[in-house]
């Protein structure tokens, strides 16, 4: 295993990381985010037992159960080798108030005194206004100071001003950000993550396979690209190595839960130094991804020149999760992604498709010349409807529940102290 290091505080950790969004789930029960606590457990342990000493969950993860799941899983002894990661859910966040509770609360489900490194989770304009207004910066302060918390910092999905602004706004510790050979200009995009290294930020990617899209069944198309390499290597070896090769990433982060695919990423891990892949292949990623590209339903390059919208459409980000749809078939994934990110389903601010109100500001601005509005009309009948709908609201009572319950459970434990 190799090591690289967070500039701030000097640990070294481990390249490879362990999401755990995608634990092993039991079997018979597709969809219900029940982690098979046997085999998760032993992924986990051997996977440290390898050198991975970073874990990284969230309150929302595995409908819930990631938290607690951690936390009886570390508790035989676990918990003091590895760095422990988890995220304040903006969305659960009503008052001032709350940010204190959450994270007791937390500590309370991860049984655990302290967290390594705490990050706000998903952050983009409006949320972060949102916790500014509640001053959330001098709680992290607080938190540090009375030892809940060791290191500070922030998942991302918005645009790249925002994300500059955020990591000028506070002496963070590391920020986490989607990044892999298809989203070089999407989001923080390469940009985001030369600037966050500059500023001495450890930078941990994830979805580096996009959800594991890019080392699955690739197109047809695609595994020619790839099957003309001198040396031959696995979709997800090629796409690790790729963002491995640059110098500004300290961590990957992989939501590994096949015994097989854990062995593939460690050994991969091993070996993967800055700078250690070749002109020629750099440029077989790049004529894999122009691939991709032609494979698109929506020539979006996630310029956007086409922001803001006056009706508030996420328009790069429609696209961005339409095109996957229909690259890598992977429905369920991308029809989550779309609840989460655009339509509000954790509590965040709409920015769907069907809120486009036809003005055609964003034609005028496209350098692709795209058809916007059009292919907005196409991304709402794919993605929306009552189904939708539906789904959106249920998961809203459930994270509004889970806030409560969790907050009620932490206060209680605070009595009894």
């Amino acid at each position: 295993m190799l090591y690289r290091q967070v500039p701030k505080t000097g640990d070294e950790l481990s390249i490879l990381g362990f999401g755990c969004m995608r634990l092993p789930q039991k079997k018979g029960k597709p969809g219900d985010g029940k982690i098979d606590y046997q085999r998760a457990v032993r992924q986990i342990e051997s996977a440290m037992d390898q050198g991975i000493n970073y874990l990284d969950t969230a309150m929302p993860y595995h409908m819930g159960d990631s938290e607690p799941f951690l936390g009886k899983a570390l508790g035989s002894g676990l918990r003091d080798k590895i760095r422990l990661a988890t995220k304040l859910p903006p969305w659960s966040v009503k008052k001032k108030e709350d940010l204190d509770s959450l994270l007791n609360a937390q500590l309370d489900r991860l049984g655990t005194d302290r967290i390594d490194y705490y990050l706000l989770h998903a952050l983009e304009a409006k949320n972060w206004k949102k916790l500014q207004s509640l001053h959330v910066l001098e709680f992290l302060n607080q938190a540090k100071r009375d030892g809940r918390i060791r290191h500070a910092g922030f998942s991302f999905h918005g645009d790249l001003d925002t994300f500059k602004t955020i990591v000028d706004a506070y002496d963070w510790q590391v920020c986490q950000i989607q990044y892999n050979f298809l989203d070089r200009f999407s989001q923080a995009g390469l940009e985001g993550l030369k600037y966050a290294a500059a500023k001495n930020l450890g930078v941990i990617i994830m979805e580096p396979l996009r959800g594991g899209n890019l080392a699955g069944r690739v197109p047809r198309d695609v595994a020619a690209v790839w099957n003309e390499a001198d040396l031959r290597r696995s979709p997800a070896e090629w796409a690790l190595r790729w963002i491995w090769n640059h110098p500004e990433v300290t961590m990957v982060l992989s939501g590994m839960n096949q015994e097989e695919h854990i062995q593939e990423n460690i050994r991969i891990a091993a070996a993967a130094q800055p700078h250690s892949l070749s002109e020629k292949e750099l440029a077989l990623v790049e004529r894999v991804e122009a691939t991709y590209r032609q494979l698109m339903k929506a020539g979006c390059t996630g310029c956007r020149y086409c922001l803001p919208c006056p009706s508030g459409v996420d328009i790069p980000g429609c696209f961005e999760i339409y095109n996957s749809f229909h690259m890598f078939g992977d429905q369920k994934t991308a029809r989550l992604f779309y609840l989460s990110r655009l339509y509000g389903g954790f509590g965040g601010i709409p920015a769907q498709a069907s809120l486009c109100q036809k003005c055609g500001q964003c034609e005028k601005a496209c350098p692709q010349h795209l058809p916007i509005q059009t292919l907005l009309e196409d991304v709402a009948a794919t993605f929306e409807g009552r189904g939708l709908k539906i789904t959106a609201w249920i998961i809203q009572v459930f994270f509004s529940f889970q806030r409560s319950s969790s907050i009620r459970r932490a206060k209680k434990v605070a009595r009894k102290k």
